[in-house]
């Protein structure tokens, strides 16, 4: 099946610097596209980071001539089938239902606090006709990494991180409840510690937008913190190109990569995606070496949109003038969670990150690029929600 996009957006790009700054106000109007020029490279959102601490993989794009980012108003029925999308555009390309089965949790596990991401996420959600989804109502919920309410220090960086996560849960996912679990920092035993915390408090999937290189002792790591049963735990494979990042490799985590989804409805490996195959840990059960010509682990196992020049209408305030587009691993992770929650099979299944090995025969999945398998796509992206 081919995929089209509906068009609902105008182009924008956005710069992160890693320093703090604070930018101007959303502009009025929305620049004109065919005068914009040409996107040339990306930043990272979060700084480099040492052994033992993860970096976000959120990724903005720069300007050509620019050194500060750019906001706007988005135009929800401009012409054409230019990015940034919204809700629609990725609903109609993976071919998803907008509504999960009663009213399940997706939980966000990110360090540090956006202290706007409530009313940033209001915004988002307003702006693309979605219900609101609130702390009063319950809808959403930010804890810290043991579950109270002491929120941990501001960050900017893994602020837009946070906007981002939140939005992709609401785009893909309309009735699911949001819960953001915020470690102290992004140290393995911190991050580790959220997501058993994320589970606890009762999330069916749960998103890690962040990842490391791998070490010696990381399957005794995964197991600690991201092997749970009836959950679907994906991670992004990082946003550096090929390359096995932690925790995306962990056997029981569902390893999400990156594709380049243009405007025609094509979809392409997209080169920044990580992905390969592991030093230390086994391949679990249910993935073939055969497809994978890996002996071990092999990363990723499926993927979705993470190119920032086909990236995503984010709304972020905390250091930012609203309307941004944002693209990473950090894009794709987030929709596959969300992917998980809209098929409403998890509970049943021990292990969901064997769903896609298991069904991907029967054509629920896309290949990218022609490809049956390969390590940034994994078996690809969803069509339809009957491979998760």
């Amino acid at each position: 099946m081919r995929k089209y996009i509906v068009t609902t957006g105008c182009s924008v790009l956005m710069l992160f610097a890693l320093t703090f700054f604070t930018w101007g106000s959303t502009a009025s109007a929305a620049p004109d596209a065919s005068a914009a020029p040409a996107r040339i490279s990306y930043m990272h959102a979060c700084a480099a980071v040492a052994i033992g601490y993860a970096r976000c993989t959120a990724l903005v794009a720069v300007r050509a001539g620019s050194s500060q980012a750019l906001s706007l108003i988005p135009n929800a029925h401009s012409p054409g089938g230019s990015p940034p999308y919204a809700p629609a555009n990725l609903h109609n390309a993976y071919a998803l239902p907008n509504t999960a089965p009663g009213t399940p949790t997706v939980a966000i596990v990110d360090a540090y606090n956006n202290p706007n991401l409530a009313s940033n996420l209001a915004t988002y959600r307003s702006q693309w006709g979605l219900p609101a989804c609130t702390t009063g109502s319950g809808c959403l919920r930010i804890v810290n990494q043991t579950g109270g309410t002491k929120l941990p220090s501001r960050n900017v960086g893994w602020g837009v991180e946070e906007s981002l996560d939140l939005d992709m849960v609401s785009a893909i996912c309309q009735n699911c409840h949001i819960l953001l679990v915020e470690a102290s920092s992004p140290t393995n035993g911190n991050l580790g510690t959220a997501v058993n915390e994320a589970v606890k408090l009762g999330a069916i999937a749960v998103s890690n937008s962040y990842g490391e290189s791998e070490f010696s002792s990381e399957s005794s790591s995964c197991s600690s913190y991201y092997q749970h049963n009836n959950v679907a735990v994906t991670a992004s494979t990082g946003d550096s190109g090929p390359g096995v990042s932690y925790p995306a490799v962990c056997p029981y985590a569902i390893g999400v990569g990156g594709t380049t989804l243009n405007s025609n409805g094509s979809e392409t490996a997209w080169s920044g995606s990580g992905g390969g195959c592991s030093s230390y840990i086994a391949k679990p059960s249910w993935e073939s070496s055969s497809v994978t010509g890996c002996g071990n682990r092999a990363v990723a196992d499926v993927s979705a949109d993470a190119d920032p020049n086909t990236g995503v209408y984010v709304y972020d305030t905390y250091g930012y003038g609203g309307w941004l587009e944002v693209g990473g691993t950090s894009e794709s992770s987030p929709i596959i969670a969300s992917t998980y929650a809209l098929a409403g099979n998890v509970s049943s299944t021990t292990y969901p990150a064997s769903l896609p090995w298991s069904n991907y025969g029967s054509g629920c999945l896309f290949i990218v690029g022609g490809v049956q398998y390969a390590y940034q796509t994994g078996l690809g992206s969803p069509d339809g929600t009957g491979c998760f």
